[in-house]
């Protein structure tokens, strides 16, 4: 008989829900200190996790709290291009991995 895979479970910081870490978006701080979207999933550097919604990254924009977790300033075209994801005018989502 198979086992079943576990599926990896991250918490939004907007909404605090733990979700499937695939449903969610990734932001990361590399180890040179940048910070960006991370589509793969796989970057190295710390990493903070979002749902794909305006509520959510509204909330997350309004209580610094993307700041804190990071713990860095979030550069403003970083939150446009978060914003405009999230928006569908941004990078698809990729799930081929």
């Amino acid at each position: 008989m198979a086992k079943k895979r576990r599926v990896p479970q991250r918490m939004c910081l907007g909404c605090r829900e733990n979700k499937n870490k695939r449903e969610l978006i990734r932001i990361v701080r590399t180890p040179l200190g940048e910070i960006e979207l991370d589509v793969t999933g796989k970057k190295a550097g710390r990493g903070a996790y979002i749902c794909p919604s305006i509520d959510c990254f509204q909330r997350v924009i309004k209580n610094k709290s993307l700041e804190k977790s990071l713990r860095s300033t979030i550069p403003e075209g970083v939150i446009n291009s978060l914003k405009e994801r999230l928006e569908g005018k941004g990078l698809p989502t990729d799930t081929s991995s």
